[in-house]
């Protein structure tokens, strides 16, 4: 029984996600940062690392340096797992190289720059037998895992419609020439790929879908736009759905909505009923029966009778405290390390610790982006499911 001893690619000074996937893996307590290679420009990986404590000779300038270096320590010493946490088109070589060195992989999404990648990776992963989690953020969040749950125990009947949608606001102007770095990478197909506002925001919006409602997306229809004159990629953007089941759906992403923050939400719709969840009140699940008055349900660990093992097992304050993006990407964490401690010790994890992104979750992610590029390209109206 010790910590998790963890090296991260990326995320040094003043860079964003970095420091919110640091916070999530020391939340619980699990997790140590051990060893990094935090940028590739090498003064700024090294200050970097000084800035967060680490060791000299484990303050590493290149993710090839940290991965062989790391390998060749014994057992007892090197890290269990690695943490990528670059731009999109730095993920798929480090994660690999962690792979093939025996290393545990948790890495931002979307997991690849191709789904080509992504299926090398999954390869890659099923022929090592090691662990890759990939951090869609929303899946943490312990409502999220009461949605899915009442779904999957058939509480709305068969599940008809779906529709969720994310607007944000932040890309109304065009910020990447305005000195604005992350607008400057998420909008430079070189950098994000070939989706913008659907690669980054759209794949959360897809992922939510299918995990609360357990389907699968077989058919779309989309139609992408660039609004702001200049830029190289959609910033806005909007799907129509079919899935497995029969049900259809609507998926609006849109990185042009003046004034809006970070309004995801989610509403599913079964013969008995619907459940509503909105990422900026994300205590609140609201469900909506058919035949009587709506039902609101609410995150806290002191609501264990109203609330699924899935829920409550994710929720760490009493009610009335919100549970909120860090504690979100936490879970994800924490359950990621219960897994990893429970295979290092030879012992079956709990079906709960379980219930976190992985390798498949990836190459849906990257399949989205692919088939929703196409059908947005192509005059049919209706474009299969490629995976």
């Amino acid at each position: 029984m010790r910590k998790l001893r963890m090296g991260m690619i990326g995320g040094g000074k003043d860079a964003f996600i970095g420091a919110i996937h640091r916070i999530a893996a020391n939340m619980d307590g699990l997790i140590e940062l051990t060893a990094g290679a935090l940028s590739i420009k090498a003064d700024v990986a090294k200050e970097s690392g000084r800035m967060l404590f680490l060791p000299d000779d484990r303050n590493y300038t290149s993710y090839e340096e940290m991965i062989k270096a790391e390998a060749a320590l014994p057992s007892d010493k090197r890290i269990d797992f690695v943490t990528i946490v670059t731009p999109n088109f730095a993920h798929f070589a480090p994660a690999m190289t962690a792979l093939e060195n025996g290393f545990h992989v948790v890495i931002e999404k979307p997991m690849t720059f191709t789904l080509d990648e992504a299926k090398k990776l999954k390869q890659k992963v099923e022929e090592t037998g090691l662990i890759l989690c990939l951090t869609h953020t929303y899946s943490g969040y312990p409502m999220v895992k009461q949605a899915r749950q009442m779904v999957k125990e058939g509480t709305l009947g068969k599940i008809r419609k779906i529709i969720v949608e994310y607007p944000q606001g932040w890309l109304s102007r065009l910020s990447e020439r305005e000195g604005n770095a992350q607008a400057a990478w998420r909008t430079d197909p070189s950098k994000s790929g070939k989706a913008g506002a659907m690669g980054d925001i759209g794949t959360h919006a897809a992922h939510l879908a299918e995990y609360i409602s357990g389907l699968k997306i077989t058919k779309l229809c989309a139609d992408l736009n660039v609004v702001v004159e200049g830029r190289a990629l959609d910033d806005d953007g909007a799907v129509l759905l079919k899935f497995n089941n029969g049900a259809s759906g609507v998926l609006i992403a849109t990185q042009i909505a003046a004034g809006e923050e970070n309004a995801l939400k989610i509403k599913i719709y079964g013969e008995n009923g619907g459940l509503e969840w909105h990422q900026m009140e994300p205590n609140t699940l609201l469900v909506k029966w058919l035949d009587q008055p709506m039902q609101v349900l609410r995150a806290g660990s002191n609501y264990t009778a109203f609330l699924s093992s899935y829920a409550t097992q994710n929720c760490r304050t009493p009610g009335g405290h919100p549970e909120g993006y860090l504690e979100a990407f936490g879970n994800i964490y924490r359950n990621f390390a219960r897994t990893l401690q429970a295979k290092l010790e030879g012992d079956e994890p709990s079906k709960e610790s379980l219930d976190f992104p992985g390798v498949e979750d990836g190459i849906r992610g990257m399949a989205f982006i692919d088939n929703v590029v196409a059908s947005s390209e192509s005059d049919k109206k209706w474009t299969d499911y490629v995976v």
